[in-house]
């Protein structure tokens, strides 16, 4: 019996979760003819986060095709802005996203980080109860069923990830509103309120604070404003049409 044999392209934005081989081109796939489409892409290194539209034959198909021999396939990525139904949009990052987590909360937008590693189950079920976005450089956590939604975290330097995610899925910016230690709103707070938080020279420079509701952290603009504010200003510019 002759092997199914699909002919499969993959757009340049996913060429680097392919083998090099495949990364230019048309090239045929062996097809079981019983594996969806979805499953066939996974398998050859793309996760489903970072795909849009799967055509066969000029017809855009869902995952669950069965591809059948003879079948040119071309998978593209996901269109931008994209959107994510049926939830607020706010995100769940995982262990090694860290300073991208304090960057999107200082943005204001929702953003749940676990500084431990609690396991990729863990994760995933967290992104479905909470119904977040999960950001992972993690392929293998990305391909994990009950993930809610997900996407793949490209570069290594935090001001390419934040641009990236921004550009992606273009949340609302709110800059100041979110404590960056854990994620809880900022509210307005008097010098005696945040007294016990305050060392001698922070306590006679400072008249104006902010502390979270949430754990109670206090902030004011100190050593470190300038370089906050230059990346809220970058952030916002880049939001606008």
């Amino acid at each position: 019996m002759n092997t199914a044999e699909i002919h499969v392209e993959v757009a340049p934005e996913l060429a680097l979760f392919v083998p090099h081989a495949r990364r230019v081109g048309v090239h045929p796939l062996a097809v079981d003819g019983v594996s969806t489409l979805g499953h066939v892409i996974e398998s050859l290194g793309v996760p489903l986060t970072e795909v849009g539209a799967l055509v066969v034959d000029g017809r855009e198909v869902p995952v669950a095709h069965i591809p059948a021999h003879g079948e040119r396939v071309t998978v593209r990525p996901v269109a931008r802005p994209q959107r994510v139904p049926g939830a607020p949009l706010r995100f769940l990052l995982d262990v090694h996203l860290g300073t991208l987590a304090r960057r999107l909360r200082l943005l204001g937008v929702d953003t749940a980080y676990e500084s431990t590693d609690i396991g990729d189950p863990a994760l995933a079920t967290r992104s479905a109860t909470e119904q977040r976005v999960l950001l992972s450089r993690d392929r293998g956590l990305l391909r994990r069923r009950e993930l809610w939604a997900g996407a793949y975290v490209y570069s290594t330097r935090p001001d390419d990830q934040l641009h990236d995610i921004l550009d992606r899925f273009r949340p609302e910016l709110r800059p100041w509103t979110r404590c960056t230690a854990c994620n809880g709103f900022l509210r307005e707070a008097t010098k005696d309120e945040v007294a016990e938080q305050l060392k001698g020279g922070t306590e006679r420079s400072y008249d104006v604070f902010a502390q979270c509701a949430e754990c109670g952290r206090a902030y004011w603009k100190g050593a470190h404003h300038d370089q906050l504010e230059e990346i809220v200003k970058r952030a916002l510019a880049s939001q606008r049409p």
